[in-house]
């Protein structure tokens, strides 16, 4: 055996243990950024709920949760899982990072049970472990990604034909949700402001990924800030880290908290994956069993979806233009001596009194 092999052979173990300890860390991170990011949810709701106590909720287009200290505390709690997050990727790789982000679902899930007596029912809790096996096995199984060596290579890679076409209809899709459906279904449908924050979010993951890699190389000594895609891509990702930040706000301050963490962990999680595999190419040379166990996941993580919201509990709140609904036929009238009460439709009506009749609802 040559000196080289020998001397590989013997810092194998050496390299084992090194990885283990890394991987190691970036578990405890990830588990901790979890951690982080699910209580956030529950502070942001709380702050969401005592702000729109005392003006306009951000379900219909208030603000002033930004004035609300308890949501800057979410806010802040949220920023330090994401940066324990970014760090976890430092040390261990995405496959085995990623799948433990699914541990914010069951950490909110749990504290909002208890804190905002927002009741998980058993198919509930049925339907989150569907998203989260869903959600890893996609993750498992998605394609190896090529790192990218430059903001350069990054351009290039977003200006290819089949990345602008899904960016070209992620931006459709989020245009008519935003402007069409949001106003129309946006406090009925849970699937309309976070359908929003799922698509944005894949673009804001492209984009933030090139800025880190333009603030690592300019930290190793080679300044991408003379490249006008780094400022392109940091103005991308502003905009649609805060288009994710209202519509998050209004999916948490309008439903339950503990069926968006999962619907928008799926639904993030499965959009980031097919963006990525688009821009790099990662879906070339695949083998048909790794497909198919994608397709299996996205099948799952859909089924979960369904049965959380099929499980959703009605919000109590209702906005300034949105009435509670009365039985289908209710008879009004006024009695001949001034009195108001109420006749029952299988009761004869007197001939002294005056009838009013709706079929739909009441103010």
């Amino acid at each position: 055996m040559s000196p080289d092999a020998t001397g590989e052979a013997g810092g194998g173990g050496g390299g084992g243990g090194d990885l283990f300890a890394a991987n190691l860390k970036g578990s405890l991170l990830a588990v901790a950024s979890s951690a982080f990011i699910g209580v956030s949810f529950i502070v942001k709701k709380k702050g969401l709920l005592r702000a729109g106590a005392a003006g306009s909720r951000a379900g219909v287009g208030g603000y002033g949760y930004l004035l609300e200290p308890l949501w800057w505390v979410g806010m802040v709690t949220m920023l330090v899982g994401e940066i324990a997050n970014f760090i976890a990727y430092m040390f261990a790789p995405a496959v085995l990072v990623t799948p433990l982000g699914a541990l914010s679902i069951i950490v909110s899930a749990v504290l909002a049970h208890f804190t905002l007596n927002e009741k998980l029912q058993r198919v509930g809790v049925l339907g989150c472990v569907l998203c989260i096996v869903g959600s890893t096995v996609i993750i498992l199984h998605a394609p190896q990604e090529r790192t990218p060596s430059s903001v350069d290579e990054i351009w290039h890679l977003a200006i290819q034909p089949d990345f602008l076409c899904y960016a070209t209809a992620a931006v459709a899709v989020s245009l008519f949700l935003m402007i069409y459906c949001a106003p129309r279904y946006g406090q009925m449908n849970i699937m309309v402001y976070v359908g929003i924050c799922s698509v944005i979010g894949s673009l804001t993951v492209m984009s933030i990924k090139a800025v880190g890699i333009a603030i690592k190389l300019t930290i190793e000594g080679i300044n991408q800030a003379g490249y006008f895609q780094t400022w392109l891509f940091a103005v991308i990702s502003i905009t649609c880290i805060t288009v994710q930040l209202v519509y998050l706000n209004k999916a948490l301050d309008t439903f339950n908290t503990a069926v968006v963490s999962p619907i928008y962990y799926a639904m993030f999680t499965t959009l980031t994956i097919l963006a990525s595999a688009i821009m790099f190419k990662d879906w070339s040379g695949q083998s048909a069993s790794k497909i198919a166990s994608e397709i299996c996941g996205f099948l799952t993580v859909l089924a979960g979806t369904l049965v959380l919201h099929s499980t959703r509990e009605p919000d109590q709140t209702l906005s300034a233009d949105l009435y509670a609904p009365l039985p289908p036929k209710i008879y009004w009238h006024i009695q001949g001596n001034g009195d108001i009460g109420k006749q029952k439709e299988d009761d004869s009506l007197p001939c002294d009194i005056i009838t009013v009749m709706r079929q739909d609802y009441f103010v």
